[in-house]
């Protein structure tokens, strides 16, 4: 496990749970900016990025490495607020988060870029938002297993709540779909990710109306019917690369050697 790190909210009183991993070459050196991992749905910091083998692999190439867990995910507290699940409140406490570690470990460099991002699943639509958003943040850009669509546009909330009080199945398959990942339990409830789902719904993803610079990576299992419009969200990208993965789905990409050995040869 790397250093821990609870970081104050700016915005909002409440804080997420971080952690920096150092390279493993012992150099305080770094040649290349750290990399941001940001995690996906009903998953954490560890459970997305330690398990399954990138954060030894990036630390490996000489990188240090910075995981976040989302509000009401993993160790990090539920928020007091809901504006704290909000996509703008969480891409900007990323941005403090960076520059806090930066300055800690005396790595700042204004006015050039300050960091990577490697996001999977709704962390890739939320590492398209950061790096919209701040582009004199970010560098490069990786979107594991992502979605030109709203992950949440579909998403039924009555049909949620019902299902919670009398276990009545939802008919729409896309809050079902959500309600079966949410039970898997990586510090969460599933209160806490209707909370989540419903600030998240207060500011769609629209995409095309905010467009990283930063050149992009996005890789994506041949086999995720999610990823399905991957091509279309490349296309708004002014750079950008493709990776299809063979025989991967939406799950197993997360652990693909040959999706971390893309990432780290494209952020090199």
């Amino acid at each position: 496990m790397g250093e821990e790190h609870s970081v104050n909210n700016p915005i909002a009183p409440s804080s997420l749970h971080v952690e920096v991993h150092k390279p493993q070459n012992g150099s305080d050196e770094l040649q290349l900016p750290p990399i941001l991992l940001i995690h996906g749905y009903a998953s954490s910091g560890d459970q997305n990025w330690n398990r399954s083998g990138w954060t030894s692999a990036l630390t490996n190439a000489g990188r240090l490495v910075i995981t976040v867990d989302l509000p009401g995910h993993g160790l990090s507290k539920s928020p007091e607020g809901d504006d704290e699940y909000r996509p703008s409140t969480i891409c900007a406490t990323f941005r403090e988060i960076v520059r806090g570690i930066l300055q800690q470990h005396a790595l700042v460099q204004e006015p050039a870029p300050l960091v990577d991002v490697i996001g999977y699943s709704l962390g890739s639509r939320l590492a398209w938002q950061f790096a919209a958003t701040y582009p004199e943040v970010v560098r490069r850009l990786v979107l594991g297993a992502p979605s030109r669509h709203d992950p949440f546009a579909d998403f039924d909330h009555e049909a949620a709540e019902l299902y919670l009080a009398n276990g009545r199945s939802p008919t729409n398959s896309t809050t079902a779909e959500f309600l079966r990942m949410g039970q898997g339990g990586a510090g969460h409830t599933i209160s806490e990710l209707l909370r989540m789902i419903r600030q998240f719904q207060s500011e769609p993803f629209r995409p095309s109306e905010a467009v990283p610079q930063a050149p992009a990576l996005l890789v994506a299992g041949d086999r995720d019917p999610l990823a399905e419009t991957m091509p279309e969200l490349a296309a708004l990208a002014p750079s950008h690369e493709i990776l299809w993965l063979p025989s991967r789905n939406h799950t197993n990409t997360v652990s693909s050697r040959n999706f971390k050995n893309a990432a780290i040869n494209f952020l090199s």
